[in-house]
Order: C-alpha cells, then structure tokens, then sequence
C-alpha cells in the first residue's frame, strides 16, 4: 500500500482495503471501523512516534489502546481495537488469519464504578487477607497502584523509569514522599517511577525471589522479582476481604482512588500549591497520560 498523507485519507485507504478483502460484512460495521480508525489515525499517540496508521505494529496498538482506555469507555475501546485488528489480518497482514489483539480493560470504566476506601477500610481489609495479599494492598495504597502494576515492581536503578516523557515533568512530583524508589511498567508501555514507604520497601526485598519468575495474568506475561500478588488474583483477594469485612466492595482500584485523593490534600492544603499544579503533579505520579483522567479519582 502507498503512503499518503492525512488522517482521513488514511482510514479511507484501509476500509477500502478492508472492503476489497471480503472481511466486511455490513455497512454499519464498515462506518463504524472506518470512524474508529479514523480516530486513531489522528491521535496524539501516532503523531508522537512520527508513523502512518498504516506502519502501526501490535505492540504500538496495544499501547494505544492502553492510553485510549483512559479516556473511553468499554464498548468504544472494543470498537477501536476490532478495527485496527481487522487492519492487521486483512490489510498490513500483521495479524494472522485467527489471530487477536489483546482485549484491554477500559481504566475509565474503573474509575467511574470505583470509589475511594477510607483509610480505617483499607487497613480492616488488609487484616482479612493473607501476609502475601496485604503486603500487595498495602504498597498499591501507598504508591497509587494498579493491580496489574504490583507485578512489574523492580528497583529504580534496576529498571530505569521513561525520561522522553518528563519534558514537563512536575516539581511537585513526589513533594512530602520519602521512601524507596522503585518502578512499575503501567499502561501504554510507560515505565514509571514510584516512591514506596521504606518500612514497607524492607517487607517487599523479604519476598524478593532469587530468580525472577514468569507469571501470565489475564492472558499478559510478566517477569515477576518478588513473591507478592497482582493483576487478577490480588484483586480478587481485596474484594473478598472487602466483603467480609464491610460486607460490599469497590473493588481494589478503590485504593488508587484513595491515593489520588489523598496527594491532592497534601499538596494542596500541607504545601499550599495551587490546584493545577498539584493535579498535574498527582496525574504524574499515577501514569496517567493527561491530568483531565486524574480528575475523575476525586470526585
């Protein structure tokens, strides 16, 4: 397929292609996939690795998606992911006949139906779960992580965080925080810097595994360095605990929730910073991609 140049000219090259395969089997699909990859096309993700709809690999559209998931809901996220799959199998051949591209869990959805636990519920739900789990709990709540993110925990000097994306980087990032500096792989590929308490640092190197295991959550390898619970089975773990404890549950993301909640009061209240400025310097802290995403942790 040629290049060429603009957006809508590209999503129009690869529906007709698309089209000219036989893989389309209504009109409605064809508009649907052709307004999805349109919106890819023109994103700020494209545009930022310099490449065409047409260059996109599987791994860049997973972090694609991972980004997009931020800021869309599930049904959306879906529609996008089944037409840049569609593109891979029938057009660039990137994708094999009965190949797929990951299914990602929309992150806005999770926030919309997740609140924040009080900090007397998260230490109630810690005394249910396991010493394995509750470690896991207690490090999400105090670096703001995500269950899948418990899982790629190294050292900072051992995984180094992403610098081309710190252009603006906050100098509030991390103010009031001390602690061990680790890093966690989160979504959209970015490799980001956490603080973790060094009372809670000490408990983590217990559980360090002398060599680094392999470990699948839903359907994602990981590397894993230390004996601790993420992705999937941690969650479910928070949610039982929660149950049993309060007798319902938010989910596990809830703590994240807390976290964010919480780095808003300090900075603003203890250090007397300014709202932008400290919901720029939370959003960095969390990996999000714009501060508009951390906004919907504080309601």
């Amino acid at each position: 397929m040629a290049r060429f140049s603009g957006p809508k000219n590209q999503a129009l090259r690869v529906i007709k292609a698309i089209q000219k395969s036989g893989a389309l089997k209504s009109t409605r699909t064809g508009d649907n996939y052709k307004s999805r990859l349109l919106q890819v096309a023109k994103s700020d993700y494209l545009k930022t690795h310099n490449i065409r709809l047409y260059d996109l690999s599987p791994t860049q559209a997973i972090e694609y998606l991972e980004i997009r998931g931020q800021e869309v809901g599930q049904k959306t996220l879906d529609m996008e992911r089944q037409a840049i799959q569609s593109m891979f199998r029938h057009v660039t051949q990137k994708l094999g006949a009965k190949e797929t591209l990951k299914v990602i869990t929309s992150e806005k959805e999770q926030i919309l139906t997740s609140r924040a636990y009080a900090p007397e519920q998260i230490t109630l739900i810690q005394q249910a779960q396991t010493q394995r789990n509750a470690l896991s709990t207690k490090i999400a709540y105090a670096a703001g992580l995500r269950a899948h993110e418990l899982l790629t925990l190294k050292p900072a000097k051992e995984q180094p965080a992403d610098t081309h994306r710190d252009k603006e980087k906050s100098p509030h990032k991390f103010k009031g925080r001390e602690g061990q500096h680790y890093t966690v792989k989160g979504k959209g590929g970015l490799t980001r810097e956490v603080i973790i308490p060094t009372h809670l640092a000490r408990q983590l190197e217990a559980t360090r595994l002398e060599k680094p295991e392999a470990y699948t959550d839903r359907t994602v390898h990981y590397t894993q360095h230390y004996n601790i619970n993420g992705g999937n089975r941690w969650s479910r773990s928070f949610t039982r605990a929660s149950n049993k404890q309060l007798t319902w549950s938010d989910g596990a993301h809830g703590v994240r929730h807390r976290y964010a909640q919480e780095r808003m009061i300090e900075l603003q209240v203890h250090y007397k910073i300014n709202r932008e400025a400290a919901l720029k310097a939370v959003s960095q802290e969390m990996g999000h991609f714009r501060p508009g995403i951390t906004e919907v942790y504080l309601r």
